[in-house]
């Protein structure tokens, strides 16, 4: 019966860590202002929160302690990135540097433009879920389909839009690099 309740707990924990996800991914990204930084502070609290998850006494203090967690993990970027400030001294703002701005254009526009070439039924559920956050449950109430429709067509929108982007990050690279770093090449994360 322990066994029980732990496995229930353990997933109960785990749902709870998805749920968060989304408003880590925004904090993170609020103060960074860099999007693949971002994503890896998200995943770095995420995995820490697994590791350590018997330390948590109460499950409501959960949003709490995962931000407690991703605070922690910014300022040690950030030691680590300006060891000699103070961290209340730290002016961190690569964001607003001019290649920065431009570039980060080009890539909501690339990125935009590949969501709109997905398939409506794609692009909607991919919109609902990954961009506004709602669970697979809500997406398949407000549209009206089977939770499982909603599943598949999620996955297959994610795999086209990641490999439409992967063509492009390939393309930018090998123009970018082809030629001062021959032979460079993007490796895909599966």
């Amino acid at each position: 019966m322990e066994l029980i309740k732990s496995a229930c707990r353990a997933l109960t924990f785990g749902h709870r860590l998805e749920r968060a996800r989304p408003r880590l991914y925004r904090i993170a990204y609020a103060w960074t202002r860099h999007p693949e930084l971002a994503d890896d502070l998200t995943q770095d609290v995420l995995y820490r929160a697994l590791q350590k998850r018997h330390q948590l006494r109460d499950m409501e203090a959960l949003d709490a302690w995962l931000v407690r967690i991703l605070h922690c993990r910014w300022c040690d970027v950030l030691r680590k990135r300006y060891p000699d400030v103070e961290l209340d001294e730290v002016v961190d703002d690569p964001g607003n540097a001019p290649d920065r701005i431009h570039s980060s254009r080009e890539l909501v526009q690339s990125v935009r433009d590949a969501v709109s070439s997905l398939p409506v039924g794609q692009r909607t559920v991919l919109t609902l879920v990954d961009l506004e956050g709602f669970s697979y449950q809500t997406v398949a109430e407000l549209l009206g389909l089977p939770i499982g429709t909603v599943m598949s067509r999620l996955s297959r929108a994610r795999r086209q839009l990641k490999d439409l982007l992967a063509d492009l990050a390939e393309t930018e690279l090998g123009a970018a690099d082809s030629h001062d770093k021959p032979g460079r090449q993007l490796r895909r994360v599966v």
